[in-house]
């Protein structure tokens, strides 16, 4: 009897990929986090993952660099804080508001809050509205631990003169293995200072701007529908989107999740070519091109609105890594 479980071990420790074991056999990795002023790294199994950044200086918080379990950065390397390498001022795609990740809108109450101020010299002179601002309050909690580890930090929408709009709240859970990382992500508006509209609009919302070796192309672009590239996938709706290709000779991929209690399940998806990666629950006119509809969504007082997303980076294309079967786990999960 033991010889024939030591059998069976082996054989699932060989051939375990095939028949879908491996995703369950990996240990999670222990998750430390370390503040440094208005930035928190964090890093997983003794290895840098990203660096949370929420000062003042910037408009609206982010995440930079997210790096595979082997070490790999998936994401664009600018803009650092404000500033913009200038090997990359004349990239007509360069649009440096466009974080590595971050969450905002392009409509709030009528304030842009996807754009940035301090970029609006690239925008090629086209009239917008006024922008507003993320305003960091409190870090609501910070802990690490053996397999996982959470920030969450609470934020003011200020307008250009200072009014506050409406808090928002973003928590972040982190984990990883020997071959994934993954953020649950969840952010929650609610409308402290009176109603709060999130108009329809294209610019937004929860998103990632990748890595130049995943665009599509030279990466690949899928959902969950199995549709590929931008020209099928941009403005429908889907449980997920993933993005892979190679980078520094390995291959890698970055998948956003949108979570069935996420507002507007499933949502729609803002996913183009040259690397903007972005689930948009709001730009429904836009993306139908249908001026009878409206994805507007008016937050009132007592009723919080909710965005729950994971982002799952991960070795190997969508199906080398099982990205279905993943999707499928994190809403067992929940």
């Amino acid at each position: 009897m033991y010889r024939r479980s030591v059998v069976i071990a082996f054989l699932l420790f060989i051939f375990g990929p095939c028949f879908g074991y491996s995703a369950h056999a990996r240990e999670p990795q222990p998750v430390v986090l370390k503040r440094n002023g208005n930035a928190i790294e964090v890093t997983i199994g003794g290895k840098p993952f990203t660096t949370y950044y929420f000062g003042a200086a910037v408009a609206k918080a982010y995440f930079q660099p997210l790096r595979s379990a082997h070490g790999i950065v998936v994401t664009r390397g600018f803009p650092l804080g404000n500033s913009v390498p200038s090997v990359h001022k004349h990239d007509r795609f360069l649009e440096p508001h466009q974080r590595p990740m971050y969450f905002a809108h392009g409509n709030i109450d009528g304030l842009d809050f996807w754009g940035e101020e301090v970029f609006k010299k690239y925008y090629g002179g086209t009239t917008r509205q006024p922008y507003g601002r993320m305003v960091f309050r409190k870090l609501e909690e910070m802990h690490d631990g053996r397999e996982s580890g959470v920030i969450r930090a609470d934020f003011d929408l200020e307008s250009p003169n200072g009014v506050s709009l409406a808090e928002e709240m973003q928590t972040f859970t982190f984990r990883g293995d020997s071959e994934t990382r993954s953020i649950d992500c969840e952010f929650v508006i609610t409308a402290s200072y009176g109603p709060v509209v999130m108009g329809d609009t294209k610019e937004g919302t929860f998103a990632i701007r990748v890595a130049s070796e995943l665009n599509s192309p030279p990466g690949r672009m899928v959902s969950s529908n199995g549709m590929v590239g931008e020209k099928k996938i941009w403005g429908t709706r889907a449980n997920w989107v993933d993005y892979s290709g190679i980078v520094e000779g390995e291959k890698v991929g970055i998948a956003i999740f949108d979570n069935p209690k996420s507002f507007r399940h499933p949502t729609y998806w803002h996913a183009r070519a040259y690397g903007l990666f972005a689930a948009n629950p709001f730009g429904i006119r836009e993306f139908t091109q249908d001026p009878g509809q409206d994805g507007s969504w008016t937050i009132i007082k007592g009723q919080p609105l909710a965005f729950r997303y994971r982002v799952l980076i991960h070795h190997g294309d969508e199906k080398e890594a099982r990205i279905a079967e993943a999707y499928e786990d994190y809403v067992a999960a929940k």
